[in-house]
Order: C-alpha cells, then structure tokens, then sequence
C-alpha cells in the first residue's frame, strides 16, 4: 500500500472513531472528582472484608468493621475542617491525603495494634485508610477522564488554595456540581458504577453475617432508654 493511501486511510480510522467526550460525554467541572463519605466507606469494607478473610480465616468483626468506618473517613475528617473551616490547611485534599503523612500513620497504627497481639486489626485500618487516597485518585476517571495524583505528595506538590472558604459553602459547590453531573452520559455511567458498588458491598457484608449490626443496635437501645 502507498504511503499517501496509508495516512488517508489512519485519517478515516481517525475520524471514524468515537472519542471519549463522545461516549461518555464531555469532562465535568473540577468539583466533582472526590468520591463520597458512603463510597470511600463501601470501597475500604470490600478491601478490609477480603484481608480479614485471608488474615484471620473469617470475616470482619465488629472492631474490625469500626476500623474500616473510621480510617475510610479519616482523610477527609482531618483536611475538609482544616482546610475549610479553619483555613490552617491550604487544600480539603493536603494532609490527610498525602502518603508523607498517611505511610507513616498507618505504620505507626500497625505497630501499636501489634504490641496489642491485634495485628489484623491495624492492617485493616491502614488499608481502608489507603482505599481512601486510592478511591480519590483514581474516581475522576470516571468523572471527568483523567487521573489525579498530585495530592498524594502533598507538600512536596504544592495544592491549589481553598482555605477558609467554609464547609457548608465548599460542601454546596460540590453538590450542586454533582447534580449536574449526574445529567450527563458520564453521569449515568456514574451511577451504573454506584449501584454495582454499594449493591456488591452490601450484599458481601450480608455474607459476613452482618458486621457490626448488633453493637449498633445495642447503642441505639440503651440511648432510647
């Protein structure tokens, strides 16, 4: 084949070929590129239940699940109020989310739940801790198509200033970027992925025998009391 007919024909390959916006449609506004308290939940309960099984021989016990509830929330508990409401830290994606403070965290949780004969236990928490940067990093793929790492070298990577701007305001920007996302292509791929992720988690912790149910519900009875 010449080579005038070759490029012709890759320039027709080209142009017939759907490209992503087209798919999926196009990259949605910076907001929405963080996963939700109930997903980074749901993603570090997948991970945690299948280290348990492979440590322990069984599912999550109650500590265990408590473990994976807490350090799946644990970044966003330490940067969101810093950054937003207290202004001492520049980003809600600093601190928390940086492996320089998030490596030696976790090491420092397995060696002390170690010295308590509970190994197990401070890997699952290190573990939902990592899911958490992990879900971040990797959930604007899915919402707007590219990969976002920076914050995981925090400070080295400097982070764009959002200091101060309040939680419940920062809170309602994202909402109100989530709601128009989930009108577009991308966003019902979105939620696709949602319902695989929250009905798959929820149905495995139904095969654990429900983790952690009863404590909630001995809790909830003696606070009525």
């Amino acid at each position: 084949m010449a080579d005038g007919d070759r490029h012709l024909q890759d320039e027709l390959l080209c142009l017939s070929a759907p490209s992503p916006e087209a798919a999926f449609g196009p990259a949605v506004p910076g907001q929405v590129h963080l996963m939700w308290p109930w997903e980074h939940l749901a993603l570090a309960y997948l991970f945690g239940s299948a280290v348990h099984r492979v440590a322990a021989g069984r599912g999550p016990t109650t500590a265990a699940v408590g473990a994976i509830a807490v350090a799946s929330q644990l970044p966003d508990l330490i940067d969101k109020p810093l950054a937003w409401t207290f202004g001492v830290l520049p980003s809600g994606l600093s601190l928390g989310h940086s492996l320089l403070f998030a490596v030696p965290l976790s090491a420092l949780v397995i060696l002390l739940a170690r010295t308590d004969g509970r190994t197990t236990l401070g890997i699952v928490f290190a573990l939902a801790y990592g899911s958490h940067l992990l879900g971040d990093a990797t959930y604007s793929l899915l919402t707007s198509g590219e990969l976002a790492t920076g914050f995981l070298l925090w400070p080295l990577i400097p982070a764009s200033s959002e200091a101060g701007i309040g939680l419940l305001s920062q809170a309602g920007v994202f909402f109100d970027a989530f709601v128009e996302f989930l009108g577009t292509p991308r966003g019902r791929l979105y939620l696709l992925f949602e319902a695989t992720l929250l009905g798959g988690v929820t149905l495995l912790w139904h095969l654990d025998r429900r983790p952690g149910l009863s404590w909630f519900r001995r809790r909830l009875r003696v606070s009525t009391e």
